[in-house]
């Protein structure tokens, strides 16, 4: 997928927390990798991401976006560059390609090569066969389950092609099937790009480059998923209690 904006992007390579507590107390950066935040509820991680869009900020200093406060960030700027599927998703009562489309600034349908990115963001999402079964294709006014309305926000966020991508909770409606095949789509088209992807179920965080792990606003937990497990703390302990739902589920 092409990007539409020609405007010049910030090279979103690290972001640090410098208030967070670690174990070491090192910056946390996150690079050009798939990174995956997990937790109880309440721990903290879509505040996280509240934070990285500017909903609300934090004190001067706390996150950095390639050794710059985000707040001297320009917000048009920082919109731009960042893609975000939420974990409410909102479609619009309008066909299936423009919500898709909806987060490119120009779009101009009869313009071939849009609806062919289109077409590919859909296929990523693992959304593409359902559009396409419906009675109008693409033209189809919006009627769509949960779990095809949270693939379609993913479509839509692919399209973008920013940077950053931000998912809040944003598989938690697919199952695990399409769960991993949306998973490996991203790792291949979101190479050399920032991703935070917070989720709970462990079978999602295993193909992250890391992982981490908040309490109460605070990071516990850092590493690969290997690395966790052999912690034994509590990533080690969700890991093992989904593994054993899901083997029971299966007998």
């Amino acid at each position: 997928m092409e990007q539409k904006n020609n405007a010049p992007f910030l090279a979103f390579t690290r972001i640090c927390l410098n208030n967070w507590h670690y174990i070491s107390r090192k910056i946390l950066s996150l690079n050009k990798e798939i990174n995956f935040f997990t937790g109880h509820s309440g721990s903290g991680k879509s505040t996280l991401a509240d934070l990285l869009l500017r909903v609300y900020d934090c004190e001067k200093g706390m996150l950095l976006m390639d050794g710059r406060p985000i707040d001297e960030i320009p917000l048009h700027v920082l919109h731009r560059d960042v893609a975000y599927v939420p974990q409410e998703n909102f479609m619009f009562s309008d066909t299936l390609e423009e919500n898709i489309a909806f987060g490119l600034e120009d779009r101009i349908f009869d313009h071939p090569k849009l609806r062919d990115n289109i077409k590919e963001a859909a296929e990523a999402a693992c959304i593409h066969s359902n559009i396409i079964d419906c009675p109008e294709g693409y033209q189809t006014l919006v009627t769509l389950s949960g779990g095809q309305k949270q693939r379609s926000s993913i479509a839509r966020a692919l399209l973008k092609n920013a940077p950053v991508l931000i998912m809040d909770d944003s598989l938690s409606a697919v199952d695990t099937d399409t769960e991993e095949q949306i998973l490996e789509n991203l790792i291949r088209l979101r190479k050399g790009k920032t991703t935070i992807i917070i989720a709970h179920r462990v079978s999602t965080l295993q193909k992250a480059d890391h992982i981490a792990v908040l309490t109460e606003g605070e990071l516990t937990e850092y590493g690969t998923h290997d690395e966790l497990i052999r912690e034994g703390g509590f990533y080690a302990k969700i890991y093992e209690k989904q593994q054993l739902e899901q083997e029971l589920n299966e007998m």
